[in-house]
C-alpha cells in the first residue's frame, strides 16, 4: 500500500509533519505536492493528482489531503472514479467512513485541526478495514453505478 499525500500552502506544513509521521508508523508515502511552500498555488492541482493515483489502485492504495477547510480537496478528489473522499473531523467520524463507505481518501482542514487531531484521525483511517456487510457492499454499488452513467 502506497499512502499519497497532497496540499496546497495552506496544508504544507502539516503535510509535512503527517508524512513523517506516517513513514514512522512504516508506511510507504508518496508526496505529490506541493514540494514547496508557495502561497499562491491551487489546491485542485495536488488533490487531482493524488485522486487519479488512488483511483488506478483504489482496493489498495491511500490518499491525504489537506487544505485550509479540507472542503476543495475533497471536492476535487470526488470527481474521480473509485475514488470515496472524506472530509474527517473526527476519529470516530472517520472510523465510520472506513468501515461502513470504504473511504480510500481522507481530507483535513488544516485551518481547523490540531497536529495532535489530525494524527489520530490518520491512525483510525490506516487502521480501519472495511466492514464488507452486505448492506454497505450494497450501497457502494449503488455508487459505482452513479459513476459509470
Amino acid at each position: 500500500m502506497v499512502v499519497y499525500f497532497g496540499a496546497d500552502h495552506r496544508g504544507f506544513k502539516l503535510k509535512e509533519t503527517l508524512k513523517d509521521f506516517l513513514r514512522n508508523e512504516g508506511y510507504e508515502v508518496a508526496d505529490l505536492g506541493a514540494a514547496i511552500y508557495e502561497q499562491g498555488d491551487d489546491y485542485p492541482d495536488f488533490a487531482a493528482a493524488v485522486a487519479k493515483k488512488v483511483g488506478l489502485e483504489q482496493e489498495v492504495d491511500r490518499g491525504i489531503l489537506i487544505c485550509g477547510s479540507g472542503v476543495g480537496v475533497d471536492i476535487v478528489a470526488n470527481k474521480f472514479l473509485g475514488v470515496r473522499a472524506a472530509l474527517a473531523i473526527s476519529a470516530d467520524q472517520i472510523y465510520n467512513a472506513r468501515h461502513d463507505d470504504d473511504v480510500n481518501v481522507l481530507c483535513l482542514a488544516s485551518d481547523f485541526i490540531s497536529e495532535e487531531d489530525a494524527k489520530k484521525i490518520i491512525g483510525v483511517f490506516m487502521a480501519t478495514p472495511f466492514g464488507a456487510e452486505e448492506r454497505h457492499k450494497r450501497r457502494l454499488g449503488k455508487i459505482s453505478e452513479i459513476e459509470n452513467r
